[in-house]
């Protein structure tokens, strides 16, 4: 079962400037964290070309362990 962690500023830093690959979702589509706004992220969509910027709170990671 899928395991969901809502993201904060501070974690999105984290996977920013850590060497692993983490899978981030906003409304079920995968997307990757192009910068950083205070509370709001620039992201882009992996399965098409479309980018927006989102509010952080938004924004979660899936755990596949749990």
């Amino acid at each position: 079962m899928w395991e969901e962690y809502y993201m904060t500023n501070k974690r999105i830093s984290e996977i920013l400037q850590g060497k692993e690959i983490k899978e981030i979702y906003y409304n079920e589509q995968p997307v990757w964290v192009q910068e950083l706004h205070g509370n709001t992220a620039k992201v882009g969509f992996l399965n098409s070309d479309s980018t927006k910027d989102l509010y952080i709170d938004d924004l979660y990671e899936k755990d596949l362990y749990n």
